[in-house]
């Protein structure tokens, strides 16, 4: 009876599982030329690219490890450095978050996130 009871549970907890809040990125690059040294921090850690290049994307998932800005920084083909501070972002929180390169100096937020 115990073994029987014991795999219920734990036939339960896979069942119904454990969520992971993570928040899918996509940073897409339609300035005209590649942007170089893309870094993206957000609170607990950073991630990025050396290069992304005309036309193309970079996709990167993290989770929120605290709360805090997400920051910003590229190097356009000129070798000028840029920063951007971004959204707010509070731990938790899960979605996409669309990062857009309309020029090489101007970057857009496109967040769809839920607490």
């Amino acid at each position: 009876m115990r073994r029987v009871a014991a795999a219920s549970f734990v036939s339960a907890v896979f069942l119904t599982g454990c969520h992971s809040h993570y928040i899918q990125t996509t940073i897409t690059n339609q300035s005209g030329a590649d942007i170089n040294v893309v870094q993206v921090e957000y609170p607990g850690a950073t991630f990025g690219t050396q290069r992304i290049a005309n036309g193309a994307s970079f996709h990167y998932r993290f989770k929120l490890l605290g709360t805090g800005d997400l920051k910003l920084t590229w190097t356009d083909a000129s070798y000028q450095e840029h920063t951007l501070k971004g959204l707010h972002l509070d731990e938790g929180q899960e979605g996409t978050l669309v990062i857009d390169f309309p020029s090489q100096s101007q970057a857009n937020f496109q967040p769809s996130l839920k607490p």
